[in-house]
């Protein structure tokens, strides 16, 4: 497919599980209408954001693959001739929970999984307490779209994940996220989070020559984050190709030219001049000052 429409769902939610999937949906369908043939929503889109507090209660928010979530947007997905990129809160066992994006295909059918590998925990985002770090590895879902290099909201500061997914074959980087900033912040501070946010995803696109696509929500929640939305769709060269507001419940709309990735990676050939002999420390936490790597 040369030539492919993508859509992002960028909404506010609230603890009405039922209308959050609404919005979801509706969003969804209005991204179809204008040709989309893929449609990211942003994460744990049914529900509030719960990972503000640790409270052992907010377990049973999670929920079975399959299960509720996919049993509806597979369904959409199979109407619809759209493959989506969903997101939930998943309870693999008793004990044993994942932040996961689900990859339903244009028949209904869950074409694959990725749980969330780095899981922060910082004030405000006890995510730690909540999920299990990922074990399925940085590997591309294959879809009638393309191979869709998904990772989720922390794993964007990584350049490690996305080389990882593009090297693997991702014809794309999809990032569904909940990111936002504390209203004590001055506008200075807040404006350089959303910039560093931004500015960082762009790099992934530069760096490996396929575009990146970034779902955000939007809102102020009970636990005080104001989610600063920017959703957004980068080139492969790193150029914003459309852009939400911070505020406003929208969906954004792009066509993307596969062929553009053949032809920047012919003029930046980064793959072929890795020098993957010289890049041992990368595996380890922290490099010794005494110690030297191959040039």
């Amino acid at each position: 497919m040369s030539k492919l429409t993508t859509g992002l769902v960028q909404q506010s939610c609230s603890g009405d599980r039922v209308a959050n999937i609404e919005k979801s949906i509706a969003g969804i369908r209005r991204c179809a209408e204008q040709g989309a043939k893929l449609v990211v929503l942003q994460e744990l889109h049914t529900g509030l954001y719960f990972c503000d507090q640790e409270d052992p209660a907010r377990f049973d928010l999670a929920e079975t693959i399959p299960g509720p979530s996919t049993d509806v947007f597979g369904a959409l997905a199979k109407e619809l001739s759209t493959v989506i990129v969903t997101s939930l809160f998943e309870k693999r066992a008793p004990g044993l929970y994942h932040n996961t994006a689900v990859v339903l295909e244009a028949d209904g059918t869950i074409a694959g999984k990725y749980r969330k590998m780095h899981i922060p925990d910082d004030p405000g985002y006890y995510e730690k307490f909540y999920f299990t770090p990922g074990d399925l590895g940085f590997k591309p879902i294959a879809t009638s779209v393309g191979k869709l290099g998904v990772l989720v909201c922390w794993d964007q500061w990584y350049p490690e994940a996305a080389r990882l997914m593009a090297l693997a074959g991702a014809d794309l980087l999809i990032y569904p996220t909940a990111i936002g900033w504390d209203p004590a912040d001055t506008p200075e501070e807040q404006a350089r989070q959303r910039d560093a946010w931004v500015t960082i995803q762009r790099s992934h696109a530069v760096a490996n020559g396929i575009p990146v696509l970034s779902a955000n929500r939007v809102g102020t929640e009970p636990g005080g984050a104001v989610f600063w939305g920017s959703s957004f769709v980068a080139g492969c060269q790193g150029e914003l190709l459309a852009q939400a507001g911070t505020a406003d419940e929208t969906e954004v709309i792009v066509e993307l030219d596969a062929a553009r990735s053949e032809t920047v990676r012919r003029i930046w050939p980064f793959l072929r001049d890795r020098r993957i002999d010289a890049y041992h420390g990368l595996t380890q936490r922290l490099l010794d000052e005494n110690e030297t790597q191959a040039t």
